[in-house]
């Protein structure tokens, strides 16, 4: 698969990559999950910057044809060239408008949105492995947002990220967890409002951890109740800041990580509640990478996002609810 033009080439050889990692235990039908897959041809998508052909797909059973890009972020999509520079920007961590100057206003920072966001809920999917050895664990808390909502009944309209009406820890607060290993494998996700609870916390992060893991935490009480209802060695370490340190054990890695994040979502003044998991997901994959803005890195999270069923429409998106 060849393009014409040098712009092009890269989403094209990403592309190349997906279809390598989605088939490589054979192909799927992404409609009912069926192996009776043949190739049906080739057809010819025609961009800007040149003409592409793409394999197309039959599954045997349902009888619907798909390609490589099929329930995918790039779906139907006809500016390759202008994904990978999108993608550029995202590392880069760019607003949406900053982002549509450098695409040289070839798409609107409104389909921009929609763009990012695709990208974003495939890149949540990406599991998290089980932790090994120490694992450090804290919450933070965002304050709960319904930015872009119109008509808000129940309390004015904030500016600018605005503040809580409440001091303290209430459900003008989203607790988001998140839980962190020596070899920097992360957990980051939202448990809901207010102060967080054993139950979420099993929900969350029990099937990552195991017997051989030590907790390092700080010292609330749903810490300490989880730790000893899975028998886990736990390591407490009050806010108080007099002890922070014992032997090997501390949670100041990830309280490193709450500082990193704290400070990357300060550019967008304010994110809705809806949309959070996402841009911790995003702030996940810059993390691990080292915010490196390399060929590799933009590659990847390409293909990477492209592993991953994504059905959500722009109506879907803009009409979604925090449900948790």
């Amino acid at each position: 698969m060849q393009s014409r033009t040098k712009g092009v080439s890269v989403p094209v050889r990403a592309i190349d990559g997906n279809q390598e990692q989605k088939h490589k235990d054979g192909l799927v039908c992404p409609h009912c999950k069926n192996l009776s897959v043949v190739r049906f041809g080739k057809y010819a998508v025609k961009t800007r910057s040149g003409e592409v052909n793409r394999q197309r797909y039959r599954c045997k059973s349902c009888r619907q044809t798909f390609n490589d890009l099929t329930n995918t972020p790039l779906q139907r999509t006809r500016r390759p060239h202008i994904w990978v520079r999108f993608i550029e920007c995202m590392i880069e961590g760019f607003s949406l408008r900053k982002c549509a100057e450098q695409l040289n206003g070839e798409v609107t920072h409104v389909t921009l949105f929609y763009w990012r966001h695709k990208i974003l809920a495939a890149l949540s999917q990406v599991p998290t492995e089980a932790f090994q050895d120490i694992v450090e664990m804290d919450e933070t808390y965002f304050l709960y947002s319904e930015k872009g909502k119109r008509n808000i009944a129940e309390r004015k309209p904030r500016k600018r990220g605005g503040k809580a009406k409440y001091r303290g820890i209430s459900n003008d607060q989203v607790c988001v967890l998140v839980a962190r290993d020596r070899q920097k494998m992360t957990y980051s996700g939202v448990l809901g409002r207010g102060r967080i609870r054993t139950t979420k916390l099993d929900e969350a992060i029990g099937g990552h951890l195991s017997d051989s893991n030590v907790l390092c935490t700080d010292s609330w009480r749903a810490f300490s109740s989880y730790a000893n209802s899975k028998g886990l060695a736990h390591y407490r370490f009050k806010s108080d800041g007099k002890q922070r340190v014992k032997g090997v054990y501390h949670i100041q890695n990830v309280n490193s990580y709450h500082s990193r994040l704290k400070k990357w979502m300060d550019r967008f003044n304010g994110v809705a509640t809806k949309y959070l998991q996402h841009y911790l997901a995003w702030f996940r994959y810059l993390d691990s990478n080292e915010y490196e803005n390399t060929a590799s890195n933009k590659k990847n999270m390409l293909v990477k996002s492209c592993l991953f069923t994504v059905t959500v429409t722009n109506t879907k998106l803009r009409l979604s609810a925090y449900s948790c």
